[in-house]
């Protein structure tokens, strides 16, 4: 069947043209006429439904989706099925344009290599790959894979220069190398979006590579992912050791007659070993069933995950924190708020704001209470007294500083809100979140932003409560004092943690900081795992 024939099918199945490229100069002529940002789907080709996820996932108002099949060869090893690869363009054209793709590239090795032979050493330059990515898993037995796989990408975004890849979470080595090593998607110039495993009626995630088991391989693999499932069933159970874990995959795996590359658990971020679950983590396996490679993993959760937000004040750590907690399905625990509470107790009381024996018995005759309202908003109520507005006047904001300094009152909050973070499930936002409370959280942040544009940001929203706000000039000198208190107090300063993100939310929105958090999320726990656990 000619190009022609193919695209007139494809044209039949979708309602609109999707356009076949095969040169360098047929893909820059489309480029140059697409009307808007384009989305791009690489793939090896084979495609099926787990592709038209990705190419569904890669639509949107107003962008072009290209979808390029190209089978690499430097990310096949001696010995590996290089040869054996499917390709079916034919069929490929036609499984992108029913899901929704705008063109389909079929390129040629000199289309993306040029005239140097790919496998030299001295084919170009690659980007470099962090050793610790590479050293479990796949890495030991497929060298040189990964290697390949960075090779091709920059080639291919460099061609393209898309705003977004779209990739999918199956094999979650190869999308964790592109994300933390390839430079086009460190540097921004384009985005990732993971998209959750698309699996088949028996649990096995889709793949190319499943054509080509007999029925009775296919009954061996679809043992896979129940060796998931029995870790899955021991972590419920309370089984929290890898080396158990881990062989209770192997036993599962060897029981049916694969032969197991690996099973091993690991952090989802650095893929290094996980000797112990706490929090999360990802057991992955690699098989052969005959001469087939198959690879499957499952995220494994010993608790809710845990995201603490620290900054200092007027970096929107509320707002953000709130909205975030919102979007994943997570409880929004501010502790800000409780040192408010405490520091209205102490006016309340007339304490004065010094450590001693009053404030002591303050502290341990005082019953703090969080809630969360209908909407998701916080309530927090001292001794009976319903405080979640009165906190947030002038005199409070004026006076909590120095009550947070105070190390008794530290100890007493840090307390109850470790016990709040047991089950997990949170995303907590303070001032010591990551560093002191907790330090074993799924994902820390530190937000940042100048001192005027934190002034900028206070005065807004003091008017926005009706409160007259002082100069701006006042306002810088109160948030510099405040976080010269925060980062010198001898009790938990203010720092970064040191295995933190920074982010600057200085001329981004909201929306753009809560975006990026989510992403630094799901980069720990995908978004497949996390979606089924929201069910």
């Amino acid at each position: 069947m000619d190009g022609q024939a193919v695209l007139g099918k494809v044209d039949v199945l979708t309602r609109f043209p999707m356009v076949i490229l095969h040169s360098n100069s047929e893909l820059d002529k489309w480029l140059a006429a697409a009307d808007g940002p384009v989305h791009f789907v690489p793939t090896m080709g084979g495609l099926h439904r787990g592709h038209q996820q990705l190419i569904r996932a890669a639509r949107g108002a107003g962008v072009r989706v290209l979808v390029s099949v190209f089978v690499n060869p430097t990310q096949f090893a001696a010995g590996d099925d290089f040869t054996t690869y499917p390709r079916h363009h034919d069929k490929d054209a036609q499984q992108a344009g029913a899901a929704g793709a705008d063109a389909i590239w079929f390129p040629a090795v000199e289309h993306v290599y040029g005239d140097v032979n790919p496998a030299c050493s001295h084919a170009g330059s690659r980007p470099p790959i962090q050793p610790s990515l590479i050293r479990t898993l796949c890495g030991p037995c497929r060298p040189g894979h990964f290697e390949g796989v960075l090779m091709v990408m920059e080639r291919l975004l460099e061609r393209v220069q898309p705003a977004l890849v779209v990739m999918g979470e199956k094999d979650w080595q190869q999308l964790a190398v592109v994300r933390q090593c390839l430079p086009a998607l460190r540097e921004r110039r384009c985005r990732l979006l993971p998209v959750p495993v698309a699996r088949e009626g028996d649990g096995l995630p889709h793949s190319s590579r499943n054509d080509r088991l007999s029925p009775a391989q296919r009954r061996q693999a679809a043992l896979l992912p129940q060796a998931l499932r029995d870790a899955e069933a021991a972590v419920r159970g309370g089984e929290r050791r890898a080396m158990v874990l881990e062989q209770l995959a192997r036993t599962r795996l060897d029981a049916a007659g694969l032969q197991v590359d690996y099973a091993q658990l690991v952090d989802p971020l650095t893929l290094e070993p996980c000797p112990h679950l706490d929090g999360v983590a990802l057991l992955g396996v690699g098989v052969h069933v005959g001469s087939v490679r198959l690879l499957d993993h499952s995220f494994l959760l010993s608790r809710k995950p845990i995201i603490a937000i620290d900054g200092p004040a007027g970096t929107g750590k509320s707002t953000v924190t709130r909205l975030l907690a919102a979007r994943l399905g997570l409880l929004h625990l501010d502790t800000g708020a409780m040192y408010r509470a405490v520091a209205w107790l102490m006016l309340e009381k007339q304490q004065p704001v010094r450590s001693g024996g009053a404030l002591q018995q303050l502290l341990e005759t005082m019953e703090l209470r969080l809630a969360w309202g209908d909407h998701g908003q916080q309530v927090i109520r001292i001794n009976g007294v319903d405080v979640s507005d009165a906190i947030r006047f002038p005199r409070i904001t004026a006076t909590v500083p120095r009550v947070a300094a105070l190390p008794e009152v530290r100890q007493v909050l840090t307390r109850q809100q470790r016990r709040f973070g047991r089950q997990g499930g949170l995303v907590s936002e303070g001032r010591d979140m990551g560093t002191a409370v907790f330090p074993h959280a799924e994902l820390k942040v530190y937000l940042t932003a100048t001192v005027a544009e934190r002034a900028r940001r206070r005065a807004a929203d003091m008017a926005q409560r009706g409160q007259v706000s002082p100069p701006l000039a006042t306002l810088e000198a109160q948030i510099a004092e405040r976080d010269h208190l925060d980062c010198t107090r001898t009790e938990a300063p203010l720092r970064p943690a040191e295995d933190g993100v920074m982010v600057a939310t200085d001329r981004i929105s909201v929306e753009q900081v809560v975006g990026e958090l989510e992403d630094l999320f799901h980069q720990r726990v995908s978004r497949g795992a996390w979606a089924m656990r929201q069910h």
